[in-house]
């Protein structure tokens, strides 16, 4: 004989000789197993294990049936199971047994032949299916996308987080940037008009406009702008001299863009902006360009050095002319040279009745006449 204890969520499948008999239930059991007797002990939760015996054998017997649920799903549909009013997993098997004893077991079809997830699902659960089931698509600020079933445009989608389901229909979305791009161009080497080689760096800017005619029409945008700019920077820079080049880059600038807003709608863009951000002449150019700058400003300098000397004598000129003919104010000049002699001196004696200012001249006045005295005989000698 052999014992079977059966626990309060368990059950048990009672078989002779591989057949199934009947279902039994929480208790004690005891079968002879010399005679075929045998029993399979299963938990009474979640999907049903049928030990390899048929789903409908099994459903023939009352108590089976009475304790369990069938979950039917059909192929466009997919089955979300609840247990208790929470959410537990999705379904997709044709049909699931459960135990429907200590669960309780809910089902709800979705149906997922509809593309869009928000037509057939609560946004609340779209997070909680797996991702083989469905496609996400985010579109961040500044982006739009064009949505596509099948290779066929649907519509454009705009800044937001997006689900598809995977069945039935390929969904695909391009993602373009609606925002000012930077296309750089560097390293140009081209030769000017008195075939001088250089090296120059354009930087275009522009923002797509028309992305549905865009996919439609051109294949690589940024790729095309650039060539566009490259052979425009050849064909304008090679009609300049180097001189010229230089002295009028701003205008060759201004050339540049509006060549390139001409052919804009051609490429579903605006060109918001174009202009050379450097020119890289050679070494040995730029060694006689420095040369040339430093003489230039080395005779600039020199000008003004005879402008200010002209200047400085013109304006001793008008003063002796003024103190000439005013002798107040070549007193107070002589006065202002006195009081910048005091500041030199400690002490000064003075006799006779002459005026401190009188002696004070007399003795510059001799001072100069000595000196150019001393001068005379010097050369004579």
């Amino acid at each position: 004989m052999t014992h079977y204890i059966i626990k309060e969520q368990e059950a048990g499948y009672l078989c002779r000789n591989g057949k199934f008999l009947r279902l039994l239930a929480a208790g004690k059991y005891t079968y002879p197993k010399a005679l075929g007797y045998g029993v399979q002990i299963v938990p009474m939760s979640g999907e049903v294990k049928t030990c390899g015996i048929p789903e409908n054998i099994l459903m023939q017997d009352k108590e089976f049936s009475a304790r369990v649920v069938k979950a039917a799903v059909p192929d466009e549909c997919i089955a979300i199971r609840f247990v208790n009013g929470a959410y537990k997993e999705v379904l997709t098997k044709a049909e699931t047994l459960f135990w429907n004893v200590y669960e309780k077991n809910e089902f709800k079809l979705v149906d997922i032949t509809q593309p869009c997830m928000e037509d057939t699902l609560p946004r609340i659960y779209m997070d909680l299916m797996p991702v083989k089931f469905y496609k996400k698509i985010t579109i961040k600020d500044g982006e739009t996308g064009l949505l596509y079933f099948d290779m066929h445009y649907e519509r454009r989608l705009a800044t937001g987080t997006y689900y598809f389901w995977n069945y039935g229909r390929e969904v695909t979305c391009k993602i373009f940037n609606m925002k000012i791009q930077q296309l750089d161009i560097s390293g140009q080497e081209i030769l000017t008009a008195d075939k001088v080689g250089i090296r120059l760096n354009l930087v275009v800017n522009y923002r797509i406009t028309n992305p549905e005619k865009l996919v439609e029409k051109v294949d690589g945008v940024s790729g095309l702008l650039y060539t566009r700019a490259q052979l425009l920077l050849r064909e304008q820079v090679g009609r300049f001299r180097l001189d010229e080049l230089l002295n009028q880059k701003e205008e060759l600038s201004a050339v540049i863009l509006e060549k390139m807003k001409a052919g804009q709608e051609e490429y579903c863009v605006e060109i918001v902006n174009a202009g050379i951000k450097d020119i890289i002449l050679p070494g040995e150019i730029r060694e006689i360009m420095n040369t040339v700058l430093v003489a230039e400003k080395k005779a600039q300098a020199n000008v003004i050095m005879r402008r200010e000397e002209v200047a400085s004598t013109r304006s001793l000129l008008n003063t002796a002319k003024l103190m000439e003919e005013n002798r107040t104010l070549m007193r107070l000049k002589e006065m202002e040279y006195l009081e910048k002699i005091c500041d030199k001196v400690g002490s000064i004696t003075l006799n006779g009745g002459k005026s401190v200012l009188d002696q004070l001249s007399e003795l510059a006045a001799g001072r100069e006449f000595s000196m150019e005295a001393a001068g005379k005989t010097r050369s004579q000698g």
